[in-house]
């Protein structure tokens, strides 16, 4: 890779035309809707259709601001016609970049990455080059092109020399050594400093992650792969390729992105809008479920380990029905209420018979409310001495009579998922009759907390998420004033679901994701040796049997390790294995520029002294990379204090991304992102914290793609002393 190419001013010039028809473009957009803005009369289907021109002129307005992100970054010559002997006698080339530009005869000048045409560009290797002649990648940083890196392929005998004409070459494709499309393209891309939020890696996509990308839509695809080897930005683009392939119907249905945390989500934002996919949900799990208040870092509402685990087994399914069931609830004994000259009857017997009535004809309690307080009124009214009495005559008695009103409302009550779970957890009675021997009793009460004054003071966990869906699900939306249901509280479902980090979610959080699958269309990315949640996987079977089966499953490795350099990854191997037997680590493509960093300190008390000084020196090697300081949760207050107190500058990971230079983050909330040099603090303490101490720590010491530190006054786990 040279600036030097003797291509290389011509090439400039071609990346500078198509910049000038992408300006074109935005022009020609601007003026059409300013054409659909200029009148706002007419038919009601006149208004329709000049929404529809101006929301589509919006979007490919979106589509065309590309901000810093690159137009073009590579280019196929492709072997165009053969003589009769089977020679090529011809070459087309094709101009690959981020979307699809023409000139002003709607002739192409940059085809987009997801056509068809540009698969060769990723998938092309010397076995199989896939009619390709060569292919050229670009370094660039927005309009400006820094280098041209070659690669050719040999037909017969021929090969694609530097002029781009044939010529003669015996050896076939001269492709590097290592395996890999681009490899100098690849490591400029690898070795930028880390902007705190992830980018696309549109320009360098290899050959594996390719394959992934273009995988046909249906079923469950399942992507496996080691730290760094892209698996989420994958995944990512796996989404912008399915929307450019089926846009419809997939554009209407929608995609849903579901990371593990919020900092995760402020990490990736930016990748989809890169592409040209702006209209796609990302969201974390509580994000769907509306109507309540969460718990956030400080509050001090968090589950224990044993109610963390009981809430995400999938006996809890039963138990919330059950639950459910428990709030119907027919009267024991006949009451009577005052009506005209007399009273009319609630019989027992009467409530129990319209009680297993409503559970048999509804799905759903609270759509069945109505028609069993109708049917409560007329078998009151059947009571009446003179058998002239109807229910409606009942109701109007007794709509202000709050004793009756009150037994109604105990034997089917109006309830949101908030109420019911309120309720059976502020009542060891409820929990016990509702658990029906499903969990030990110790199991049982550790779901239990004080009841507060009001819903309002309630704040949920990450764990309740799950058990409010499922609840939602039994219970269906509150009906309206005028008898209909709340749509808006319905369940969504989308066309294709990405679920990042899937070996952290339990069985019922993967039910919650289920059931908002239209189709059964989802990709799934994780890394069984990273799974540090309760329910932790041993294999792919034990997430794949709560997802959906419409189609079946696939399951594609990640084999190569893109950013962790290989004298990171060799230390933080020796804990994986520790962590997951038979578990392979992703190969790395590069050596680095330094081993690890042991750093052992005295005692506990000059561990934060000792921190603060790697801190301040992993800064001035980093340069202007971000620096973060992974610590066990418990530990992260202090640390920004001290931190704080000696003047460094720093941010906190929470709920923002990593924006500052200096991040304190906790090892709960480092998963999936990726930093340009990490200082890990106490390994033993994360080991000891975590229900899945061994994988923490393996996650912790593979988000550095430079340099990585390890500072700890306790003894090292015994995988990293050998």
């Amino acid at each position: 890779m040279s600036s030097q190419h003797p291509d290389f001013d011509e090439e400039q010039a071609f990346i500078d035309r198509a910049y000038a028809c992408l300006e074109v473009s935005r022009t020609d957009a601007l003026k059409m809707r300013g054409l659909t803005e200029a009148g706002t009369g007419g038919t009601f289907q006149n208004r329709f259709e000049r929404n529809a021109i101006d929301e589509a002129l919006v979007k490919r307005l979106t589509d065309l601001d590309l901000g810093d992100a690159a137009l073009v970054f590579g280019r196929i010559d492709r072997l165009a016609d053969e003589s009769d002997d089977g020679r090529a006698v011809g070459i087309e080339s094709f101009h690959i970049g981020r979307l699809a530009i023409s000139d002003d005869n709607r002739e192409p000048v940059v085809v987009d990455w997801r056509a068809p045409v540009a698969e060769p560009f990723y998938r092309a290797t010397g076995r199989d080059p896939m009619g390709l002649a060569r292919r050229r990648h670009f370094v660039v940083e927005g309009r400006t092109l820094h280098g041209i890196e070659d690669e050719l392929f040999g037909v017969g005998h021929l090969g694609v020399g530097a002029d781009g004409g044939l010529l003669e070459d015996a050896d076939g494709a001269t492709q590097p050594t290592t395996g890999l499309r681009g490899y100098s393209t690849l490591l400029a891309a690898i070795e930028r400093g880390r902007s705190g939020q992830l980018g696309d890696i549109v320009a360098t996509i290899q050959a594996e992650q390719d394959e992934i990308i273009r995988s046909p839509q249906g079923g469950v695809l399942v992507v496996q792969g080691g730290p760094g080897t892209g698996k989420t930005v994958v995944a990512l683009h796996r989404a912008a390729y399915l929307l450019y392939t089926n846009r419809f119907p997939l554009e209407d249905q929608g995609v849903l992105v579901i990371g593990p945390n919020r900092v995760f989500l402020r990490y990736i934002e930016r990748v989809l809008p890169s592409l040209g996919e702006a209209g796609v949900e990302q969201v974390v799990l509580q994000d769907l479920v509306p109507d309540v208040l969460w718990a956030t870092s400080g509050t001090g509402e968090v589950d224990g380990r044993t109610a963390a685990w009981v809430k995400g087994d999938e006996r809890m399914a039963d138990l919330v029905r059950k639950a459910v069931k428990d709030r119907q609830r027919p009267l024991r004994e006949d009451v009577r209420f005052p009506f005209r000259y007399g009273y009319v009857r609630m019989r027992a017997e009467e409530t129990e018979r319209i009680v297993k009535s409503a559970r048999r004809r509804f799905h759903r309690h609270n759509p069945a409310s109505r028609w069993v307080e109708n049917e409560l009124y007329e078998a009151m009214a059947a009571t009446w001495r003179d058998g002239d009495a109807t229910g409606e005559q009942v109701r109007e008695a007794l709509k202000y009579d709050d004793e009756a009103q009150g037994l109604i409302d105990r034997i089917w009550p109006l309830l949101t998922p908030a109420q019911l779970l309120h309720d059976l957890f502020g009542s060891k009675a409820l929990l016990k009759l509702a658990n029906a021997g499903r969990f030990s009793e110790d199991e049982t009460i550790s779901l239990y907390r004080e009841r507060s004054e009001t819903l309002d003071e309630v704040r949920w966990t990450v764990a309740d998420a799950a058990l409010l869906d499922e609840a939602r699900v039994h219970l269906g939306p509150l009906p309206q004033r005028n008898g209909k249901a709340d749509e808006l509280h319905e369940i969504r479902t989308y066309g294709h679901i990405v679920v990042d980090e899937v070996q952290d979610l339990t069985p019922m959080q993967l039910a919650m994701v289920t059931r908002r699958s239209l189709s059964g269309s989802l990709t799934v990315v994780g890394d069984l040796a990273q799974a540090t949640g309760a329910h932790a996987p041993s294999t792919w079977n034990d997430v794949l049997d709560h997802l959906p089966e419409r189609k079946p499953s696939r399951v594609i490795g990640l084999s190569v390790g893109y950013r962790i350099p290989g004298q990171i990854m060799e230390l933080a191997t020796k804990v994986m294995h520790a962590a997951a037997l038979g578990l392979v680590a992703p190969r790395a493509v590069r050596e680095g520029v330094a081993p690890p960093r042991i750093v052992s300190v005295p005692s506990s008390d000059e561990l934060l002294g000792a921190v603060a000084a790697e801190t301040v020196s992993m800064v001035d090697l980093v340069g202007s990379g971000n620096v973060a300081v992974v610590v066990p949760d418990a530990m992260a207050e202090v640390a920004s204090a001290y931190f704080t107190a000696r003047g460094i500058e720093h941010g906190r990971a929470a709920n923002v991304a990593l924006d500052s230079g200096v991040t304190i983050v906790p090892v709960g909330l480092v998963k999936g992102l990726e930093l340009d040099g990490v200082i890990v603090v106490e390994p033993a303490r994360i080991v000891r914290a975590e229900p899945q101490g061994m994988r923490a720590l393996y996650v912790a010491l593979t988000r550095s793609t430079q340099r990585l530190t390890v500072v700890h006054a306790e003894d090292l786990p015994a995988p990293m002393r050998d």
